[in-house]
């Protein structure tokens, strides 16, 4: 990482010089934005809409690895997983905190490099960057997110609000992120086996861009605006369909149907699953990190939505005692599970 080129070290600038140089650039464009870096709190005013706030860690070793992931990407991911939070609720996302702890391996050049990302993401999604910190770390790369936004009373959807008969949709493809997280695991042993071999990852660019750099679906919140369709539930897919499904369904207190042969997945997602021993089906259920927006709708609604390519209406919510299920391909009925992301369980 940096190896050619010259690194300044952090600690020639100190706390205050670090963050001065790294938010010199920090523009703001919200409204919403009253005052932003500079003083001991961000001042933002939302006219009387309720305001939504969400927090994200991320930690060296648990939710990432640089031996793979650019820095810049990182910055970028960062970012967007946090945002996705307030799209999943309706909002619209207009402010971040960015908070880094670095450990003594990292340079100047490699803050610049993560805040790039981050500050790319704020660019392309109109959000403004209003604050944050910086701390010595003896555990390697840490990075918290914490992302703002607002949105009207009656417009904020719950996981709640569910209900039976309602149709269960998703945007985009599932299990791209994590296909593409197995084939740069591939790539990182075959590296440490042997350096003089370089990674291949030719034609595979789909599902390392989703694992990589994924992005956060507030088109989405917008078109379902456009067609005044208002979910009556909402999640990000970010630990896997089968959690988020049960996630809803619980706090609904609702039951579920959900069809295998519905489950949008790339082709790229299916044909490299396969090449791994994989089921795709399971990457999606069980895979995580697609950050696609998991929602109900209306029977009524359906029409409005059902020419709609980034949508796909994946099964329907049931009461409650006839239980959450998969319908496979073959007609089998079977209990759905959570087998995705557990922060607190060996993952590897």
């Amino acid at each position: 990482m940096f190896d050619n080129i010259a690194k300044t070290n952090l600690e020639s600038l100190g706390e205050f010089g670090l963050i001065a140089h790294i938010t010199s650039a920090v523009k703001f464009k919200q409204p919403t934005t009253v005052k932003g870096i500079g003083d001991d709190a961000a001042v933002l005013d939302f006219s009387g809409k309720k305001t939504l706030v969400s927090t994200d860690l991320l930690l060296e070793g648990i939710h990432f690895d640089l031996r793979y992931v650019p820095l810049k990407h990182l910055g970028y991911k960062a970012v967007q997983v946090n945002l996705s939070d307030i799209y999943a609720m309706n909002g619209v996302a207009s402010q971040i905190t960015f908070s880094l702890g670095l450990s003594s391996k990292f340079p100047l050049e490699a803050v610049e490099e993560l805040y790039s990302g981050a500050l790319l993401a704020c660019e392309k999604y109109h959000v403004d960057l209003v604050g944050g910190d910086t701390s010595a770390s003896a555990q390697g790369l840490v990075i918290s997110v914490t992302s703002i936004g607002h949105a009207a009373a009656e417009d904020i959807v719950y996981r709640s609000g569910a209900q039976e008969g309602d149709l269960l949709c998703v945007s985009g493809d599932l299990g791209g992120a994590y296909v593409g997280l197995q084939l740069l695991e591939r790539e990182k042993r075959i590296f440490l086996e042997n350096p003089n071999i370089q990674p291949d990852l030719e034609g595979k660019d789909y599902v390392v861009e989703r694992q990589l750099k994924p992005e956060s679906r507030k088109d989405i919140v917008q078109l379902l605006a456009d067609l005044s369709v208002k979910p009556t539930a909402m999640i990000d897919v970010s630990d896997g369909l089968a959690s988020e499904i049960l996630h809803i369904c619980h706090a609904s207190d609702k039951g579920c149907k959900l069809h295998e042969d519905k489950i949008p997945i790339d082709p790229m997602t299916y044909d490299t699953s396969r090449e791994f021993g994989l089921d795709p089906t399971v990457c999606a259920l069980n895979g995580g990190e697609d950050y696609e927006l998991l929602f109900t709708i209306q029977q009524a609604d359906y029409d409005r939505i059902k020419n709609q390519p980034d949508i796909s209406v994946i099964g329907y919510i049931t009461e409650k005692s006839a239980g959450c299920e998969l319908i496979s391909k073959s007609g089998k009925v079977h209990p759905i599970k959570a087998q995705g992301w557990n922060a607190f369980r060996d993952n590897s």
